[in-house]
């Protein structure tokens, strides 16, 4: 009987075969982040521009001058207006008051308005941006003066301090500006262009809260809105006269 050779490999039995590797699958398509929209957006849910924003100031500064609506209304309806981001935002807070063609002619016969020292200015495209709203003196002063850019709101706070603040130079960016102060055994000035429209309304806690107020004879006049409080402290409002008007007076009593 003849024997294998000693050297001869072992038989191998027979490997079942390999299952071919699975294709790579495609990714899977980006979501979109559910909070941005899939569809067509209606009108109401439309973003709001800065020009629609100030279209609406308008309305809501001349019926505030005509007395349709109240400080505190008025007030509300600003710090709305400024809030809101779409169209269905802000259409609420006109939609008692009259618009465009509704609006009586309140001007028709009263002859030439004189034009006020200031008008609100909207900022270009690439500006710079506007000042910083706050202002804070505590245990010391600070102050705001000169020429510079104003938004639609500002707030100050004196705290054993005291703040003043000179708009008279100051270009308005918006149609109504809103100041929100706090005078606590402290004082705030606050001076303003004659040629504004300045309300105000606060409350005085053994303090004293003043605002001298005024109405613009130019419809497209900024609004001055002064609210807060003064305990232990005092809150001053009231127009700055120009200084040109100061030096002509002055020539009148020299000549006298």
């Amino acid at each position: 009987m003849d024997q294998p050779p000693e050297n001869a490999a072992p038989a191998v039995p027979p490997q079942p075969a390999q299952p071919a590797p699975p294709a790579p699958s495609a990714p899977p398509a980006p979501r979109a982040p559910s909070s941005l929209p899939t569809g067509p957006v209606s009108a109401a849910d439309m973003r709001a521009s800065d020009a629609d924003r100030d279209r609406v100031a308008q309305v809501l500064r001349t019926a505030f001058e005509e007395g349709r609506l109240t400080i505190e209304e008025h007030s509300e309806r600003i710090e709305a207006l400024y809030s809101a981001r779409t169209m269905g935002e802000l259409e609420p807070l006109t939609f008692d008051l009259p618009t465009g063609a509704a609006r009586p002619n309140l001007a028709k016969g009263t002859g030439s308005v004189a034009r006020p020292a200031q008008v609100y200015r909207p900022a270009q495209v690439g500006a710079v941006p506007a000042e910083s709203p706050s202002l804070a003196a505590v245990f010391g002063s600070a102050e705001r003066r000169g020429p510079g850019r104003i938004g639609p709101r500002l707030r100050a706070a004196a705290i054993f301090g005291g703040v003043e603040i000179d708009l008279s130079d100051a270009t308005f960016e918006t149609p109504v500006l809103v100041i929100n102060v706090a005078a606590v055994f402290g004082g705030i000035e606050v001076r303003v262009p004659e040629g504004v429209t300045v309300r105000g309304h606060g409350a005085g806690v053994f303090g004293g809260f003043s605002v001298q107020q005024q109405v613009a004879e130019d419809p497209d006049a900024p609004v001055v809105v002064v609210r807060g409080a003064a305990i232990f402290g005092g809150v001053d409002v009231r127009p700055k006269k120009a200084k040109r008007r100061m030096l002509d007076r002055k020539r009148h009593e020299d000549d006298d």
